[in-house]
């Protein structure tokens, strides 16, 4: 393998991608052969933890590298123009292992506070995000709350564990009024299943534009400042905002008081975007009916939090958007935008990181 010294994508040597995190051999095969007369793709599996599941992009956290696989890793890394995603077992800012890095490829959508936080945005290397891979499968688990909590499933479950017949009603989402905080490829993935269902669709975007309405799928579009009028009209409330300074805290105690009493909230957002206190308030007091959580202020939540045991509560380990097909998606990403890449047209290449945003 050749390493890359210069900045010119359009020059004849190879240019040297590393495969940072675990990935299915197959996957990296699939990158080997997109451009392999201008790419020399370094995949070492071996020097990774072994994937735990399904696109696990840390791996087995058990796993101990020996210092020769330490001292291999970090000699490879040090060769890499190109990483895809940020490196295991390599914590700070990925120039320190990686100084000819020119662009790093995530396999996460928020990776905009791990960027500022390891010192990443003040650098010119060109960061692509995840943004609108999980899309499906996060709106999928925000239908699957709802569904859960209007066809009352916890009751249909406990009623067949007690070999108990007894006929009940439930509700519809028909006619219900979905709100969406962050109307972006997943928000708008949201909207679109909810317009199936037959709900109204409410968003509140960063930029508040009237005239976006029908692009975002959404029925009205509420600016910043009538947050809680939104709020009072919600049946459900989405979260599937960016976490940046602007959006830290957002759903605060008045916001929740806010809510239509009984509203269902999901968060697939980040758990710092909510007030978690009192969020388990406003459930322990009924003013939320439900809340299906896929993120938490701290992670792995911590066993004494009052989250784990209240009954109206869905718990998911920040697993909401990982599915079997994520790591192939991710592997077409990647494949796009290298040719991009390689071709000199990086306006092309896409989601690309705003490090002043974080989105």
């Amino acid at each position: 393998m050749t390493a890359n010294q210069g900045s010119d994508t359009s020059r004849s040597e190879k240019v040297v991608a590393m495969i940072a995190s675990p990935l299915e051999p197959d996957l990296a095969a699939r990158i080997a052969a997109a451009f392999p007369d201008r790419v020399d793709l370094i995949y070492r599996p071996d020097l990774m933890p072994p994937a735990r599941y399904a696109a696990d992009h840390n791996g087995d956290p058990a796993w101990t590298p020996s210092p020769a696989q330490q001292a291999a890793w970090r000699e490879l890394l040090g060769r890499s123009e190109i990483l895809f995603d940020f490196p295991v077992r390599a914590s700070g800012n990925p120039l320190a292992f990686s100084p000819r890095l020119r662009w790093l490829q995530a396999t996460s959508a928020g990776v905009g506070p791990k960027v500022h936080q390891v010192g990443l945005h003040q650098s010119e290397a060109i960061v692509t995000t995840a943004s609108g891979i999980h899309a499906q499968p996060l709106a999928e688990f925000v239908f699957a709350a709802l569904l859960f909590h209007v066809k009352r499933l916890a009751h249909v479950q406990a009623e067949q564990q007690a070999h108990h017949w007894q006929r009940f009603s439930a509700g519809e989402l028909r006619g219900q009024t979905m709100a969406i905080i962050g109307p972006g490829r997943i928000g708008q993935e949201i909207a679109r299943i909810a317009r199936c269902f037959g709900m109204t669709v409410w968003a509140m975007a960063r930029r508040h534009d009237p005239g976006r309405v029908e692009a975002l799928g959404v029925d009205r579009l509420f600016p910043r400042d009538d947050l809680k009028a939104m709020l009072a009209g919600a049946d459900c409330l989405a979260l599937c905002l960016p976490h940046t300074p602007e959006t830290e805290g957002l759903i605060d105690r008045d916001h929740l008081a806010a809510l239509k009493p009984g509203a269902v909230l999901v968060n697939v957002a980040r758990g710092a975007v909510i007030d978690e206190a009192a969020l388990i308030e406003a459930l322990r007091a009924g003013q939320i009916g439900m809340a299906a959580l896929d993120v938490f202020a701290t992670e792995p939540l911590p066993a004494d939090s009052p989250l784990w045991d209240l009954p109206n509560v869905w718990i998911c380990p920040h697993s909401a958007s990982t599915a079997d097909s994520e790591n192939g998606k991710l592997a077409d990403l990647f494949i796009r935008n290298l040719g991009h890449y390689l071709a000199g047209e990086l306006d092309l290449m896409s989601p690309v990181l705003d490090k002043q945003r974080l989105y």
